[in-house]
């Protein structure tokens, strides 16, 4: 696929991503006009939200479901686009040995206890797979992996969750790293190398602004510099193209009118007095 050809698959998926949502969010909030229960009007329940007006109520509500919808969409949007260039699946199933389930526990441990800060070129973990010496039990375990890319042309091997916008609290976190560890320890395990596999921990937007430096405490505590796909990092990973972010955006501002479209409709509906 060339240059030109990958740009305009990568725009024909943001524009009918966008153009399906749009549709979708529009059809289920305007089915609930009448719903007393749905998400818009749930909030009369609320007595001090709805003590600030209809209008606050209104936009409180939405803007919830807005954040939650947006972002289940960029994911699904990132996947179709990931399949143009990768194989993709979305979870890893094979051995895991419980010296590994204990070694990651101690270094999560570590992590916690800000014995050991989180080092580059997986130099805290590199080698876990490949010990000869495991004696202990072992289990085959399925781990569900927001993204698993394999790249055919390299033979590289992406373990990647994401959170749209990269908040992990303080138990998120270390779970988060523990469930990227113990699938790069499967992955590992079937593939009988750790030479070309690669774990992250990805966000599809900076909350501190692109181009920003990362500074979630609790993020880098667990999760290595390297291990971190940024913005635009990753929807350049996920295009496996350098102007992959920038076509995105390019392309998903182009067709925000379908979004804008679909607000305007709802809130002619739920507030029609500001017509």
């Amino acid at each position: 696929m060339t240059a030109e050809e990958k740009e305009r698959a990568i725009r024909s998926i943001v524009e009918s991503s966008v153009k399906t949502f749009a549709g979708a969010f529009s059809e289920k909030h305007l089915s609930q006009l009448s719903n007393s229960e749905g998400v818009i009007n749930s909030k009369i329940h609320n007595v001090f939200i709805a003590a600030l007006g209809s209008e606050i109520q209104y936009y409180s509500a939405l803007c919830r479901s807005l954040d939650s919808s947006l972002g289940n969409m960029l994911e699904a949007m990132a996947i179709s686009i990931a399949k143009l260039n990768y194989v993709v699946t979305q979870e890893v199933e094979g051995t895991l040995y419980q010296e590994q389930t204990d070694y990651i526990a101690e270094l999560l441990e570590k992590y916690k206890s800000n014995d050991l800060k989180p080092q580059n070129d997986k130099k805290d973990y590199l080698g876990l797979s490949s010990r000869s010496e495991y004696k202990g039990s072992r289990k085959n375990k399925r781990h569900i992996s927001d993204y698993y890319l394999r790249d055919i042309e390299s033979n590289m091997h992406y373990l990647i969750e994401l959170k749209i916008g990269g908040d992990l609290d303080n138990k998120k976190a270390r779970s988060e790293k523990e469930a990227l560890l113990e699938q790069y320890c499967i992955l590992c395990n079937t593939l009988g190398s750790e030479e070309n596999v690669k774990i992250y921990f990805a966000t599809a937007y900076n909350r501190f602004g692109e181009g920003m430096p990362w500074t979630q405490g609790r993020v880098l505590q667990f999760f290595a510099k390297d291990e971190l796909l940024i913005s635009a990092d990753f929807w350049n990973l996920v295009c496996k193209y350098d102007k992959g972010y920038d076509i995105v955006l390019d392309a998903y501002r182009e067709s925000a009118h379908y979004i804008i479209d679909a607000l305007n409709d709802i809130k002619d509906a739920y507030l029609p007095e500001e017509k």
